[in-house]
């Protein structure tokens, strides 16, 4: 895997850039839908490609590691032959499990030891055994092991989260170096900054990140709690510290505004559950603002979801019939506005694109950002 910085917009921090792997190339700033257990939910590999228009996803190396096992996946030759997805894709290590999972899960030196929620067996997730699970599982870009604390933790504990979280990094890497990729591709790990919302932990965190010498760097505990202004400060304190020939990755974030605010502080890189798992319950982005479906003013709405937006869903079924599906709990409703509001999201990040090519980006998002975020 590699990287090459295109150009930086002349008014901000936002780039573009294009991140070379052995599935193809992708064009950053980038948004990752999420298929959590190998499915990004109610919407298929092929629509994803063709109509959504992804090019790079994301999926969840704890919840595969319990179902359906590595032993399926390897039998099915690794992760992107068994969903039958051919563009590049990231895995996480499991770390964000440590804070949404917290229940259930146990840290020590090793590692961590979860519970698991389904059979109550327990599994320890220790540097080195993630290491070899995403090879097995075979993403392009694999995450080290790392603690997602919460945002209101003490300074002294992010201190000794981080602290932990950078042993963990080494140990990693160390791994990752004496191993081989599977499935006859390139693999690239990235290392995860922590320090929650304490811009002197975050940049220790980096720095030492970088003295690794990682080929990618991802940007993680945001978007836990803190409110948005303060995640916009760590993000730029972050990317100060961080080389501008790698690629960084905000993990978990967020709202159509989250994703320009970071896009201009200096991000090339984002997944969130957000588009699928709000469209699920009727909340549609769209190119003139947030639509929630279900309320009584679609009702006889018989003009097109998103007029602005040049898709197969955005433009052939309307409101009154979305959330009539929805009302009816409709699997096909479910169904259009996932795909509705990934296309959006995936749109969104092709006009910042283009934006910061031409220098444009600071006026185009001016313009864009209030529109796309309030409520209709």
């Amino acid at each position: 895997m590699t990287f090459t910085l295109d150009h930086t917009d002349a008014s901000s921090a936002a780039r573009a850039g294009r991140l070379h792997t052995s599935h193809g190339t992708v064009e950053t700033p980038i948004f990752m839908p999420v298929g959590t257990r190998g499915s990004v939910k109610a919407v298929s590999p092929r629509t994803l490609r063709q109509d959504v228009g992804a090019e790079m996803i994301l999926g969840n190396t704890y919840h595969l590691f319990l179902r359906p096992g590595l032993d399926v996946i390897e039998g099915g030759g690794g992760l992107h032959e068994f969903m039958r997805w051919e563009g590049p894709m990231l895995t996480d290590s499991g770390g964000y499990q440590v804070f949404s999972l917290s229940d259930h899960a146990t840290l020590s030196e090793e590692g961590v030891e979860f519970k698991n929620p389904i059979d109550g067996d327990t599994h320890l997730f220790t540097p080195e055994n993630v290491v070899d699970t995403q090879r097995t599982l075979g993403a392009d870009v694999m995450m080290v092991l790392d603690e997602c604390p919460a945002a209101d933790v003490s300074k002294a504990y992010a201190r000794r989260s981080n602290d932990l979280t950078l042993r963990w990094a080494e140990r990693a890497k160390d791994r990752f170096d004496e191993t081989d990729p599977r499935y006859g591709h390139e693999q690239a790990l990235f290392g995860i900054v922590q320090g929650v919302v304490y811009p002197e932990v975050r940049r220790a965190s980096a720095r030492a990140l970088v003295d690794l010498g990682f080929p990618g760097y991802a940007i993680g505990g945001l978007s836990v709690g803190e409110p948005h202004e303060q995640m916009y400060e760590m993000v730029s304190v972050t990317t100060a510290e961080l080389p501008a020939d790698k690629p960084r990755y905000l993990m978990g974030v967020g709202t159509p505004a989250n994703l320009l605010e970071n896009v201009a502080r200096g991000v090339d890189m984002f997944d969130c559950v957000m588009p699928t798992r709000n469209g699920r319950n009727g909340q549609l982005f769209t190119t003139e603002g947030i639509i929630n479906i279900k309320n009584a003013q679609w009702t006889d709405d018989h003009t097109p979801i998103d007029p602005g937006l040049d898709t197969y869903v955005s433009q052939t079924f309307t409101k009154a019939y979305v959330r009539h599906l929805q009302k009816s709990r409709e699997y096909l409703g479910l169904q259009i506005a996932s795909q509705q509001n990934l296309a959006f999201y995936c749109w969104l990040m092709r006009e910042a694109r283009a934006a910061i090519r031409e220098d444009r980006f600071s006026s185009w998002k001016e313009e864009v950002q209030p529109r796309v975020s309030r409520r209709l």
